[in-house]
């Protein structure tokens, strides 16, 4: 487990700050074979494009964009897209979940989908989707979360390397916590 880890909402402004070393974290990601919908090599141009991408998303209030910090280093991000049709407007979809490979199987991941969950459930979303690489960590990780596997899709996405990877779509329903478990 880490120690001083800090997770935390970033704001557009401070997404816009911290461009380069989000895009870093997403680089080390890919270089390490993560499926997060970029091909290897990822130049900087092209994550930094990606990062402003999302930092104006923050500032439309579609993206809630949240990191993990180690003594002020970026160690992991998440985002909470909550954006969704009219007839949605209970869920949200978690997205790039990223760590850097150093601090892998630490427990950061584990807060950030935590703080994440807890962010859904302040904005009135009961409900989040996500997929995953099936049998990565990723997936280790939202089973130990207590998500349902929804099912698996063959050759969803491509590894960095250009192979194919299914992808496992999950869900998780959250209760506020003053829900009785009766009314479940």
């Amino acid at each position: 487990m880490i120690k001083d880890v800090t997770i935390r909402h970033l704001t557009a402004s401070e997404t816009g700050e911290r461009i380069a070393d989000l895009s870093a974290v997403l680089i080390a990601c890919v270089q390490a074979g993560a499926s997060v919908s970029f091909m290897n090599p990822l130049t900087p141009e092209r994550a930094d494009a990606f990062w402003r991408a999302v930092q104006n998303n923050v500032a439309a209030g579609i993206t809630a964009l949240l990191i993990a910090e180690c003594r002020g280093a970026l160690i992991g991000t998440v985002q909470l897209v909550s954006a969704q049709p009219e007839n949605q407007p209970h869920r949200a979809d978690l997205a790039k979940m990223l760590v850097l490979p150093s601090a892998r199987r630490q427990g950061v991941g584990r807060a950030l989908v935590i703080a994440a969950e807890t962010h859904a459930l302040a904005i009135g979303k009961t409900l989040i989707v996500l997929d995953t690489v099936t049998g990565g960590d990723g997936e280790r990780l939202y089973q130990s979360l207590n998500w349902t596997a929804v099912g698996v899709v063959p050759g969803y996405a491509l590894f960095p390397d250009g192979h194919p990877c299914d992808t496992t779509i999950f869900y998780k329903r959250l209760m506020p916590p003053d829900t009785n478990a009766q009314d479940r």
